[in-house]
């Protein structure tokens, strides 16, 4: 895969944050299994341009399930005339389980865009907040970090790979960037919706790589 050796290609690593490692707030299935792998990717800097999201909650988040009353973890709300799945409590700013991974090198990272922190709002994707009480998906900014670099192909990893990492992979092919998902170095929050998620990018284009494509020696 040259590509992801050229200017124009970035690794955009999804929400890598002890909160959804086994035995987290929101444990991802064999989340922690990524993190040898990545830190090898980041330390082998194949990559010119690396970016990181991180989930920053307020405390009493929308998401959050303790928001309200009477509902529990993973029921489903109508929010905004979307469906919003409810959570439990994580990424709390400054928290331990959301600061990024300690057993990662993260000094390959240019950049760290932070999501969720409007605390009426989702944010699963890396580019865009979800729907909001306006309609509308407000930017994060990372389209417009890339574009400055010239960056026109992504290859995405990172957590969860059902949800966050599809929603960065997903927006990143219809803003006109070209989309892999690094499949072994993501992880669902559980294993039950995998056929589901590759189905999803395949059907909309969106490639499916693996960091094995890289000497990482």
């Amino acid at each position: 895969m040259s590509q992801a050796f050229s200017p124009h290609a970035a690794l955009i690593v999804v929400d890598v944050q002890p909160d959804f490692m086994p035995g987290g707030a929101l444990a991802c299935h064999e989340g922690d299994a990524i993190v040898p792998g990545l830190d090898a990717l980041l330390r082998a800097r194949r990559f010119r341009h690396v970016v990181a999201t991180q989930d920053w909650h307020p405390r009493g988040h929308v998401s959050f399930a303790g928001s309200h009353p009477g509902r529990a973890p993973f029921e489903q709300i109508a929010l905004y005339g979307q469906p919003q799945t409810l959570w439990p409590e994580h990424c709390v700013q400054g928290t331990p389980g959301a600061a990024l991974h300690p057993d990662v090198d993260w000094s390959a990272l240019d950049a760290v865009i932070r999501k969720g922190s409007d605390s009426t709002v989702d944010s699963y994707s890396g580019f865009r907040e979800n729907h909001g009480p306006h309609g509308t998906r407000p930017s994060t900014g990372l389209a417009g970090w890339l574009r400055e670099r010239g960056v026109q192909e992504v290859f995405v990893c990172g957590l969860a790979r059902d949800v966050c990492v599809l929603w960065t992979a997903q927006d990143a092919q219809a803003l006109g960037l070209r989309a892999s998902v690094l499949w072994d170095l993501s992880r669902p929050v559980t294993p039950a919706g995998d056929a589901a998620t590759r189905a999803t990018l395949l059907a909309q284009g969106i490639g499916i790589a693996a960091s094995a494509e890289w000497a990482l020696a």
